[in-house]
């Protein structure tokens, strides 16, 4: 009865059903463990799933749970549109909010979001609800849109990625995690009994997809950079030769930065035996496939090769303040998934029904002002600040990566989660990175820096404790361990 009592308790009657509320008892800060994906082998033709010993449970610290800090809504009192006691409660409560993005914003480096932006012109059209639902190149019924200037984004980002207009058809999109979402979905859909290959190191979105669209999955192996090991890929290519091969390419993996090398990646198809009739390729360029293109004798992502389709995020190098992305998929590939909606008189292929039609004005106005030099002016920049960050961490004797191509840099996981949080970094296993962006400073590396150089010296007491060796994750070349160092 009391089992009974206690599980009754964790739930609350909401409209006539029931959803599940925190206990009082939720701990924030608990441990969560985490199954290590399983390691897929070859057993005489048969695939047997074996579990890694050595690494059963991993360690997952998560954040707080925020039900202990929201921000409740109240009714009015009859008498606020009187006193505007609710009006100075709210103005109050958002003036302090402001406060807070500050304060975050100046500790902020764990993660691939361009903070230097401003859009005071566009808050004209802040009362204006603007909608793109439906296909971009259609207009709809519904007039409050911003088609024009989506479609001209889409345009620029054809000409970056060398694609004719009358070839390409594409969309902007909610996320970043949208726009794989899409790719892969056009990849299933030209391919229905396909497999999905992606690099161990890919997005979780990519494994979301084939989950959500119940793919078989092939997890292919790393290289120490992070980049995808094309030995295994080609491997496990040979083991399913019967099937289509509907593969994601990392440009820029979302730990280490590492660039999978697509035009390795297309000999290793064609080498295995997969001709282009028989391979579909989305390119996950969320941070770097904007990056890319202005870093000299980097490999280029073009339609020219035989690709199906690139995705960038639109609120991480671009810098718009709401999450947005841009899809583009061949015009070939599109009628597959292309549906006539009557009740918006124009087609739809998209994930989404109602997209923000505020994103395309937001990327419109900041590619009219940067321009392709503006762009290159800042990945300069941006690639100059990660290798000053990278050479002052191994001079303080902490162990460091940065890949090519990439500004990424990945570290020795802080010891004091405090320290995570207070500088927003993201975290993995024995490694953090700090992404260094346009608004990240060389001053605000120096203050990290030396917040971190004074932190590890009570972390390790001045050299009594040693720092542990990190060299399976960054290379032996790059680890300052005892044993490497």
């Amino acid at each position: 009865m009391a089992q009974t009592a206690q599980a009754e308790s964790v739930f609350k009657h909401v409209n006539g059903g029931t959803a599940e509320i925190f206990g009082r008892e939720f701990d924030p800060t608990a441990v969560v463990a985490e199954p290590v994906p399983p390691v897929v082998t070859e057993n005489g033709g048969i695939y047997e799933v074996k579990e890694k010993i050595a690494e059963i449970e991993r360690e997952i610290v998560l954040g707080k749970n925020v039900h202990t800090t929201c921000l409740a809504i109240t009714e009015p009192e009859a008498n606020d549109d009187f006193t505007g006691d609710k009006e100075a409660y709210m103005a109050g409560v958002l003036a302090r909010y402001r406060k807070t993005l500050m304060e975050r914003t100046k500790h902020h480096l764990g993660y691939p979001y361009n903070l230097d932006f401003d859009y005071g012109a566009l808050a004209q059209l802040q009362h204006f609800s603007i909608n793109n639902l439906g296909d971009p190149f259609i207009e709809s019924n519904y007039g409050v849109h911003s088609r024009q200037f989506e479609v001209g984004v889409l345009d620029w980002f054809a000409r970056l990625w060398e694609i004719e207009k009358n070839e390409y058809w594409g969309y902007i999109t909610n996320c970043g995690t949208e726009g794989n979402l899409h790719g892969i979905l056009v990849g299933r859909e030209v391919f229905p009994d396909g497999i999905l290959y992606a690099s161990r190191e890919s997005h979780y979105s990519v494994f979301k997809a084939a989950r959500m669209y119940r793919m078989e999955c092939v997890k292919v192996d790393c290289l120490t950079s992070g980049e995808i090991d094309c030995d295994d890929f080609k491997a496990k290519l040979l083991q399913n030769k019967d099937k289509p091969a509907i593969i994601n390419v990392n440009i820029g993996t979302t730990v280490k930065g590492a660039v999978d090398d697509l035009d390795l990646v297309i000999h290793t198809l064609e080498e295995s035996g997969f001709k282009q009739d028989r391979f579909y390729i989305h390119c996950d360029g969320a941070l770097f496939g904007l990056m890319m293109p202005f870093v000299k004798k980097a490999p280029k992502v073009s339609f020219k090769k035989p690709i199906g389709s690139v995705s960038v995020s639109g609120h991480k190098f671009v810098g718009c303040p709401m999450p947005c992305g841009v899809q583009i998929t061949r015009m070939e590939y599109i009628n597959v998934l292309s549906r006539n909606v009557e009740y918006l008189a124009s087609r739809d292929a998209t994930i989404m029904g109602s997209r923000n039609g505020h994103a395309p004005i937001f990327l419109w106005y900041t590619l009219n002002r940067k321009g392709y030099k503006g762009f290159q002016k800042e990945v300069q920049k941006c690639l100059r600040n990660a290798h000053y960050l990278k050479d002052r961490l191994r001079d303080a004797g902490i162990s460091a990566m940065l890949n090519e191509l990439s500004s990424t840099v990945v570290f020795e996981r802080p010891q004091d989660e405090e320290f995570v949080r207070s500088w927003q970094l993201a975290c993995q296993g024995n490694i953090a990175h700090v992404v260094v962006m346009p608004n990240v400073t060389i001053d605000k590396l120096d203050d990290f820096l030396n917040e971190l150089v004074e932190k590890r010296s009570t972390w390790y007491q001045d050299g009594i404790v040693q720092p542990p060796c990190i060299a399976a994750d960054v290379g032996s070349e790059n680890c300052c361990c005892a044993l490497h160092k």
